[in-house]
């Protein structure tokens, strides 16, 4: 396993490659897609621990999102089993992928658990256990605060499993060096990740600002948010279709990325 490093523009191409990746396939992909939130949500059901069972998945699916993705860029039609290859995998691989989840969710509950210092966990609690956003809500003190510095922190735990996922499934790398390699691949190649995420970020805006001036110039403002969340949606699975690229580019493919 080699790692690359990468131009600063390679961050731009990565979202154009996800893109048109994405319109090779938008039926397969964003099947896809819809599945894997439709079983996160089905996890969310179960009381108490369905959202941490959930983040624990997190891994394998974006995983299989990435193995799609693979399939769309090489003109194959990858069927909805591609979403559960973490879990088709040799044994010990298997393991190493639910070490991983693990390990994610520890991570993201230590994140949110941080966060009880700015409002006492009223934004945890919201995120794990469900509930509904009020103004009143937003208002508590401290609770915008815990929401930035999720976010923030949230940054380098996304750097740090990015390509984790990939390398355990594809290189048999074990769960803690993986975690090590990825984070390696996120801080050499920071320019293109930089301008990776500025690139989706200003695509997101854009769409988002556009579409609602366009509703409101017609006088659809009602029909604004079943046309918005949609579209987001899409655009999330541009955004997973876009990630296989980044770790293409990052580390040497391995000749069984299709299995």
């Amino acid at each position: 396993m080699k790692l690359n490093l990468v131009k600063a523009s390679t961050g731009a191409s990565w979202v154009r490659q996800g893109v048109r990746t994405f319109w090779r396939q938008p039926i397969a992909l964003g099947g896809l897609f819809f599945i894997f939130i439709s079983l996160m949500s089905v996890f969310a059901i179960v009381p108490r621990i369905g959202n941490v069972l959930a983040i624990v998945c997190i891994p394998a699916a974006s995983l299989g999102l990435m193995q799609a993705a693979s399939l769309a860029n090489q003109g194959q039609f990858p069927m909805p089993g591609v979403l559960f290859s973490a879990f088709r995998a040799a044994p010990e691989r298997r393991q190493q992928m639910l070490v991983l989840g693990i390990l994610y969710a520890g991570a993201f509950v230590g994140v949110l658990g941080l966060s009880s210092l700015f409002d006492g966990g009223v934004f945890a609690q919201l995120y794990l256990f469900g509930g509904r956003i009020t103004p009143e809500l937003v208002n508590t003190p401290g609770f915008e605060t815990a929401m930035w510095f999720c976010t923030l922190l949230y940054v380098p735990v996304s750097a740090t499993f990015w390509h984790a996922p990939a390398l355990v499934h594809w290189h048999g790398v074990p769960a803690f060096k993986s975690l090590f390699f990825s984070l390696m691949a996120c801080f050499t190649n920071w320019r293109a990740f930089g301008v990776y995420l500025l690139t989706w970020t200003a695509i997101s805006m854009g769409f988002s600002f556009s579409l609602i001036v366009v509703m409101s110039l017609f006088d659809l403002n009602a029909l604004s948010g079943a046309t918005l969340i949609p579209a987001l949606l899409v655009l999330a699975a541009m955004f997973f279709t876009s990630s296989f690229f980044s770790y293409r580019d990052c580390f040497e493919p391995q000749v069984n990325e299709q299995a």
